[in-house]
């Protein structure tokens, strides 16, 4: 189980637990404002684009070419920019730190 915690732009924070699954589906089953999933998931709409707290990134991983394709058509990308639907969650992850991009 990892516990993973989400601050929204409105700097809620909203801390989970979750065994598996992807980021994108845990903050979409919590109500995380700012994860949509428009898609299902598939990496095709970067609604559930967040920032990963620096610390983490070496655990989380860079984005692979498809994920850094849409993420380049963002504003807010940043060197800690991922999407959520892309990375999937392990016990690696407990204590992550996420930040919900605008």
């Amino acid at each position: 189980m990892a516990k993973i915690t989400f601050i929204t732009r409105e700097n809620e924070t909203i801390t989970t637990e979750a065994a598996a699954g992807t980021i994108m589906e845990l903050g979409v089953r919590q109500g995380v404002r700012g994860i949509d999933g428009d898609c299902g998931g598939v990496c095709s709409c970067a609604t559930c684009h967040v920032h990963v707290a620096p610390e983490y990134m070496a655990i989380v991983g860079p984005p692979g070419d498809i994920e850094s394709d849409m993420l380049e058509l963002n504003d807010n990308v940043t060197e800690y920019s991922r999407l959520g639907c892309q990375v999937q969650i392990t016990e690696d992850l407990d204590g992550l730190v996420l930040h919900v991009a605008r």
